[in-house]
């Protein structure tokens, strides 16, 4: 059965503000990856250490730090003192089952979301939590684990003078979940060719294995429209925000964007999900229909070979007293009567349209 909601027993009575790690480790090493760019300039590097951060907090250009890996809660603790962060802030960093939310502080906007990506070997999809923290001039982004959906943002903060070297952090963070929600939609038009893969098998023949498929896609769909469902909540609340963070001359026109392309895949989900409802549907009407074909040529088979049973069963007794058995032709008589009897029954059966 699949679990929508994870807690650990040990969990239960805990301090909110306890900065520690709760998910599972799923990468080796924290690897560190800041990018500081303006209109004309761009330098990237991997910092060893969170004190190298420290110049680029009070910079005037526009950087980005992203994090692979959460399990050095010591690290995430010195981004937070760096950036005066609250506390609230790092115990959320390292909630990576929360609820996709958005959360305004004097210092700085928290938003955490859920990025999916398709693996086209396995046809499954994997998850993991992203969370963002917006500043003035700085954006962090937080990763379970190294391998993200971000590498077009890359490539087009390497080309000069483009909208997103000239904005700021905040239109660096709407190309961030623009491409978190676009995989969102990739990720259901793959679905979606699975499910027309299935149509196409269940109306030529279908199979026992048709009702597994069905099963694991609609709890695909169950599993996305879980996350994307708060996801539209967030973006929507991030539209109506006021905040020095975000330059709404800027952005609003790109929100308002995001929202019809969450919407957009809340709305094919559940299209999805019906679809799948009405295939379960088809496929049980099939497999009944079949199942009705067979019972009714079984009955026909034994109705017919009971009438020339009982013929056989008379004329098979061991009395001694039997006229017919000593005629000449009594033998030929009897299978010349079994021929009609299911010849004419097969005639009657046929003018009723059972066969």
């Amino acid at each position: 059965m699949t679990k929508f909601i994870k807690k650990s027993k040990s969990e239960i009575g805990e301090s909110p503000f306890e900065i520690k790690f709760r998910g599972k480790q799923k990468a080796d090493s924290v690897l560190l990856r800041l990018i500081d760019y303006t209109a004309n300039e761009i330098f990237e590097t991997q910092l060893k250490e969170i004190t190298e951060l420290k110049p680029y907090t009070q910079s005037e250009t526009a950087t980005w730090l992203n994090m692979d890996g959460l399990h050095e809660p010591s690290m995430i603790e010195q981004i937070g003192k760096m950036l005066k962060l609250d506390r609230m802030v790092l115990t959320d960093i390292l909630k990576t089952d929360q609820r996709p939310k958005i959360q305004e502080y004097d210092q700085c906007l928290f938003i955490s979301m859920k990025m999916m990506q398709y693996k086209d070997d396995r046809e499954e999809i994997d998850m993991e939590n992203i969370s963002i923290v917006l500043s003035r001039n700085l954006l962090v982004s937080f990763q379970e684990v190294r391998g993200d959906v971000f590498d077009p943002i890359r490539e087009r903060l390497k080309k000069p003078n483009k909208k997103l070297r000239i904005s700021g952090p905040d239109y660096l963070l709407f190309s961030l979940m623009d491409v978190i929600i676009d995989n969102y939609i990739y990720i259901l038009s793959q679905l979606g060719d699975r499910i027309e893969e299935l149509e196409a098998i269940i109306l030529d023949a279908g199979s026992k294995e048709i009702l597994e498929d069905i099963g694991g896609l609609k709890l695909e769909l169950s599993f996305m429209r879980k996350n994307m469902a708060p996801a539209k909540e967030l973006i929507f609340a991030i539209g109506k925000l006021d905040s020095e963070l975000i330059d709404k001359e800027v952005t609003e026109i790109h929100w308002q964007e995001l929202q019809g392309n969450i919407s957009l895949a809340l709305e094919t989900s559940d299209s999805y999900r019906d679809m799948l409802s009405d295939m379960m549907n088809i496929y049980q009407t099939n497999v009944n229909a079949r199942l009705n074909d067979i019972m009714k040529f079984l009955t026909i088979f034994s109705a017919i070979f009971i009438p020339i049973t009982f013929i056989a069963g008379v004329y098979g007794t061991n009395f001694d007293n039997v006229p017919e058995l000593h005629y000449e032709y009594s033998y030929f008589i009897m299978l010349g009567v079994m021929i009609a009897t299911v010849a004419g029954m097969v005639t009657y059966f046929k003018r009723k349209k059972w066969l």
